[in-house]
């Protein structure tokens, strides 16, 4: 996964903006935040339900992980280098429903 089609990928949704977080690449939605490169540039932090973080990391450990810092926060570590795209796209669009409002989601659903 490149840069340029994780840019892709995220700008894809309705309202997403590309900015910083923490002196890093991010995303987000109407201000809210989605995902944003880690310091390390090569892994993606992103907002998932604890329960789903549980499940990608069981499935695909060498790809989903967290570190102590993301013990009790609704989020996951994604290895770019090693996550399928449509894994990352599906990922992504979750993020975005949870972060966005209601009414863009809505609009989505009716134009897809």
């Amino acid at each position: 996964m490149t840069l340029q089609k994780l840019r892709e990928l995220t700008l894809a949704l309705p309202d997403v903006e590309e900015g910083t977080s923490y002196g890093t690449l991010a995303f987000r939605v109407r201000k809210k935040f989605l995902a944003r490169l880690r310091e390390d540039g090569a892994s993606l932090v992103i907002r998932v339900d604890l329960d789903e973080r549980e499940v990608l990391m069981e499935a695909d450990p060498e790809t989903f992980y967290i570190t102590d810092h993301y013990l009790n926060h609704p989020y996951v570590l994604v290895r770019l280098s090693t996550v399928d795209p449509e894994d990352l796209q599906e990922l992504l669009e979750e993020a975005w429903r949870y972060a966005a409002p209601k009414r863009l989601v809505a609009a989505y659903d009716g134009a897809s």
